[in-house]
């Protein structure tokens, strides 16, 4: 694989991880604002949050990590994303629903917690698992789908 051999696709990776975390903040930040001030369910809460890391991931990483992956359009290049990362809230939007009522209730049955720190620990331990799930999915079909016009450069600078 030549993210294990390629110094230049392993420093890529690092850099998409980074964005990742960036992304993260904006995503629990978001999820968190929504849940707690605005009372909102999880699965609309974390759908919101996940579309402004998704902007934001964007943003990063076409002028980021992948600087030189801009012979395509904009605008194209933002719905490839876009549709990658539709498909990653297929993935997520199941991990929300399914994974955190048997959380709750295991940290519910925590002695000396209280029902609002399981709550806050429930809703965000299922996130950080999608998450972290939805990143390895993003980032391997970003790469070579969204962003595969950089071997296309490298070869075409090649020749």
């Amino acid at each position: 694989m030549t993210l294990l051999t390629n110094a230049q696709e392993r420093m890529r990776f690092l850099k998409f991880m980074v964005v990742g975390a960036i992304g993260a903040v904006v995503d629990f930040g978001t999820m968190n604002l929504l849940t707690h001030l605005f009372n909102m369910p999880l699965v609309f809460a974390g759908t919101i949050s996940f579309i402004c890391a998704v902007i934001s991931n964007f943003i990063w990483n076409r002028y980021w990590t992948y600087p030189d992956s801009r012979s395509r359009p904009l605008l194209r290049q933002l719905l490839m994303f876009a549709l990658v990362n539709v498909a990653g809230v297929a993935i997520r939007i199941p991990i929300l629903y399914f994974v955190e009522p048997p959380l709750l209730h295991l940290f519910a049955r925590i002695p000396d917690l209280k029902p609002s720190t399981s709550e806050f620990l429930a809703k965000n331990l299922t996130l950080a698992i999608a998450v972290g799930i939805v990143m390895l999915w993003n980032f391997f079909l970003n790469r070579y789908w969204t962003y595969n016009d950089v071997d296309k450069l490298k070869q075409d600078n090649a020749t």
